[in-house]
């Protein structure tokens, strides 16, 4: 199973937003040094998590992204539904049946992974890391 780049860059920018300063407005330039990317590029993913609910951003010479909810809610699957969209990462393409046995299994997995990662919160993962 692969997430995309995107995905990657959003969850670190989260755990960031979440670790820092989780009130204060950071700026993209900042984030994007922090992960070696473009701003341009980062910028797409954040108005993703703009869009999502889960940070808003703040203009003016102070202004920046800061989070919108509250730490202890967001979780990695909030994030990766932001990026990804939440279609099945697993689709049978034989015609059989609805009742596809593979196609169950699969699902099932996915629904497990889902369970993890929802009570996955970013604020767990910001309690175990330093900030630089």
């Amino acid at each position: 199973m692969k997430y995309s780049k995107a995905t990657n860059y959003a969850l670190h920018t989260m755990l960031y937003l979440v670790s820092a300063a989780p009130n204060k407005p950071i700026g993209v330039q900042l984030l994007a040094e922090r992960q070696g990317v473009s701003p341009t590029y980062l910028s797409k993913i954040l108005t993703k998590l703009v869009k999502a609910d889960l940070i808003e951003s703040a203009s003016g010479a102070n202004g920046g992204y800061r989070l919108k909810r509250k730490q202890e809610e967001i979780s990695f699957l909030d994030i990766i539904h932001a990026i990804e969209g939440t279609a099945s990462l697993f689709d049978c393409t034989l015609n059989h049946s609805s009742k596809c046995l593979i196609q169950q299994e699969m699902v099932e997995a996915e629904r497990q992974m889902e369970q993890y990662l929802q009570n996955k919160k970013m604020s767990e993962l910001a309690g175990k890391m330093t900030v630089d």
